[in-house]
């Protein structure tokens, strides 16, 4: 396969059209912060700052100015520090954690109820340090991601509404976090103090999510391992969600050549194309059952952004450490249909919410859930990936 002008293609979406949009729209130069609530032409409609899209916002830009499409923007850097400054000033509550959300001036609207405030501080602070080498960037990432782990058994501590009849579960989303968690933190601090708490973490997503005999990852599952299939919560799959913890996987066991979990990654995620893949009008759906019963939600057979950039990485990285063609197949029916259904034409970026056909239903480029990571982070990945499979340097 020439990969030249598929890498090419990736790069220039990146540098042309998606960093564009956002250096452009989402800076608030006023209060600081980001906007993240954009409209199809990039015009604000909400002000509302919420912690986990901004700390994203403070780490994509600390990660693109220490790559290679960094060079000949020294701008980078500042919005990530400026972006830190206003988000630690004003979203740090008293032990360390932080606020759900923010108004524009920074004046706390939402209760610190989410982990994923903690989670994405770590990661955006501990790219600072490796973009800078600022000490006070490195502690607060140390900072942020022990209260990430100290919250793993409470997530929501005190600001939990359910009563005692709810069934206790373990959600995936917070173990494969974790796993990714873990690699960044090595990455851009080069230390072993999360090691074994990453360890871990990516040996219970392995063990404890994968139901063995329907083969496909559960997003929820009983504290002892068990499956609860009398339940829409216990059922509930998100093809996304074990695509992205699947590629943090792969990344942890390239690291210590850990040859059967690549192995064991790579099924996961054969398995996950073919369950997750709609066989009528392609693309991944959004939400699913396990067993095929009705989904409580009503947009599970959506079409969104985030789990097709997830899972043309999660090809991409099976291939390359595994070699086998299925995963090349995957990527090029994956890679067709989200470059011909999400890329708007007219203003830029991309759209983030598709019906199932394909069409775009919600025509936003920023809301409480989509920003200015999952889309720029795939490019980027996907490129550097491509580049390593090809061959080709590392150079622009």
């Amino acid at each position: 396969m020439n990969w030249t002008p598929v890498i090419e293609r990736y790069e220039r979406e990146l540098t042309q059209n998606v960093i564009p949009f956002w250096q452009e729209h989402c800076i608030d130069r006023e209060f600081g912060g980001y906007f993240t609530m954009l409209d199809r032409d990039g015009t604000v409609y909400d002000t509302t700052k919420y912690m986990w899209m901004q700390w994203r916002i403070v780490y994509m830009f600390a990660e693109l100015s220490r790559s290679r499409f960094g060079d000949g923007h020294p701008e980078f850097l500042p919005l990530a520090k400026d972006g830190f400054e206003f988000l630690y000033r004003h979203g740090r509550t008293e032990d360390g954690s932080y606020f759900f959300a923010l108004n524009r001036k920074g004046v706390p609207v939402a209760a610190p109820y989410s982990i994923f405030s903690d989670c994405f501080a770590a990661m955006g602070a501990a790219a600072l340090f490796a973009a800078s080498g600022e000490e006070r960037y490195r502690e607060e990432a140390r900072s942020a991601m022990r209260s990430y782990i100290r919250r793993l058994d409470n997530p929501k501590g005190k600001w939990n509404k359910l009563l005692p009849g709810t069934p206790r579960r373990l959600n995936l989303g917070s173990y494969m976090i974790l796993a990714n968690l873990g690699c960044v933190m090595k990455e851009c601090l080069g230390s072993d103090e999360f090691d074994a708490e990453t360890d871990r973490a990516v040996r219970m997503v392995m063990r404890m999510f994968h139901h063995p005999e329907l083969k496909v990852i559960f997003e929820n599952v009983n504290p002892d391992g068990t499956f609860d299939l009398e339940s829409c919560e216990g059922r509930f799959v998100n093809p996304g969600h074990g695509l992205e913890s699947m590629w943090f996987v792969l990344q942890y066991a390239e690291r210590i050549g850990d040859s059967a979990l690549i192995h064991q990654a790579g099924e996961f995620i054969d398995e996950l194309f073919r369950f997750g893949t709609d066989p009528r009008y392609g693309g991944i759906f959004y939400f699913m059952d396990a067993l095929g019963k009705p989904h409580l939600e009503l947009q599970h057979d959506m079409k969104l952004w985030w789990p097709h950039n997830e899972a043309v990485i999660a090809a991409l990285y099976a291939f390359k450490l595994t070699g086998e063609e299925r995963f090349l197949d995957r990527f090029k029916t994956i890679d067709e249909w989200m470059w011909s259904h999400f890329p708007d034409p007219e203003y830029g970026e991309w759209f983030g919410y598709l019906d199932r056909r394909g069409e775009a239903n919600n025509l936003l480029k920023g809301g409480k859930w989509k920003g200015f990571f999952h889309l720029p982070r795939c490019l980027m990945k996907s490129a550097d990936l491509m580049r390593s499979i090809s061959g080709a340097s590392s150079d622009c």
